[in-house]
């Protein structure tokens, strides 16, 4: 079938709820943030949890909810990672934001209009701790006037001053249930048809990230039209066909070198990102119900320790040649170490 022809605008922005009521899953937050915006009066917040679980959409739904879209591109100010927010950035172009007042709060309809601005720190954990330990004074010198909303997905990189002068609240991550209920909901609006088996496939590659998923249907949608298949989203999705993981795993179970070497090279010779077949391989371990719990231990060590070298920049056929090769010692319950006789 011929692909869609759809408007350019990108669908996880097309159907990002508009109100804090319509974040999904987040239950708590959800009734705690409805209180809130009732009185109108916002502490400094913090949003933490996985990718794609509504943490910027809530902030910025907060955001409507009381400026409306008139104020709120003179009231809000929205900084990401592919901003500057080194130390220099903390002391000019944040400082001079916080610094300027706003008139008394004078309700325009239905938008209570508070008077103090808001600024939104997303992918705050990737700002450095100098730039954090500047903004420590800054909120506390502006706080009557600016409330800071920080978005990121590690709390424990957000230094201990700055998360003490604000609310936490914790994203969790969407069920499949869920993340199947949206999408569908999408699917519906775009005239899609999706079936049991793609649906599922979609929840799994996307792995709880339902930003992720919108951006995968949408991109499926582009290149196969209406009828997408589970065969669709994988190619989309850049996931490594299951049975490519499959066959890495027969030959390490194998015993033989040459085969589990030959796969390897498949594998990067096909241009499959290892840091994927990694993730991969450890769900089939950890699945696998003919393996004893010391071999899974063996294995995920392996995993793990090949997942660090490759972050910091070890070559990729290595790395994975030296996963199967102790794979291969765990389920053929070879020695840990080969001792060499001199």
């Amino acid at each position: 079938m011929a692909p869609l022809l759809q408007s350019s605008q990108p669908w996880v922005e097309k159907y990002r709820p508009k109100q804090v009521k319509d974040v999904a899953h987040q239950d708590e937050v959800v009734r705690v943030l409805t209180n809130t915006l009732e009185t109108a009066n916002c502490p400094h917040m913090l949003f933490y949890g996985p990718p794609g679980t509504g943490k910027t959409t809530t902030a910025l739904a907060i955001a409507h909810q009381l400026y409306g879209p008139e104020l709120n591109k003179s009231r809000v100010l929205e900084l990401n990672a592919s901003d500057d927010r080194g130390i220099n950035v903390v002391r000019t172009k944040i400082k001079d934001f916080a610094a300027v007042a706003v008139g008394s709060g004078q309700r325009q309809g239905v938008y209570p209009c508070p008077p103090y601005k808001i600024i939104i720190l997303d992918e705050a954990d990737s700002m450095t701790e100098d730039a954090q330990n500047a903004l420590r004074r800054t909120m506390e010198t502006y706080s009557k006037v600016t409330r800071f909303f920080f978005i990121c997905n590690y709390i424990s990189r957000i230094i201990e001053p700055l998360a003490s002068r604000c609310a936490k609240f914790r994203f969790k991550p969407l069920p499949e249930e869920i993340m199947s209920n949206r999408i569908l909901h999408i699917c519906n609006e775009e005239g899609l048809t999706l079936d049991t088996e793609a649906l599922s496939t979609l929840s799994s590659v996307s792995q709880g990230d339902l930003r992720r998923a919108i951006t995968y249907l949408q991109g499926a949608a582009r290149l196969f039209g209406s009828s997408i298949s589970s065969k669709d989203l994988i190619s989309v999705s850049g996931a490594i066909p299951r049975e490519v993981t499959e066959a890495i795993y027969a030959a390490c179970k194998s015993g033989d070198f040459d085969v589990a070497n030959k796969e390897v090279k498949y594998v990067i010779a096909e241009g499959y990102p290892v840091s994927q077949m990694l993730a991969q391989l450890f769900e089939v371990v950890v699945e696998e119900d003919d393996i004893s719990d010391e071999q899974k231990v063996r294995i995920c060590k392996s995993l793990a320790m090949a997942d660090k070298c490759l972050v910091d920049g070890a070559d990729e056929y290595l790395q994975l040649l030296d996963v199967v090769s102790n794979t291969m010692r765990a389920l053929c319950n070879m020695p840990q170490e080969f001792s060499y006789d001199i």
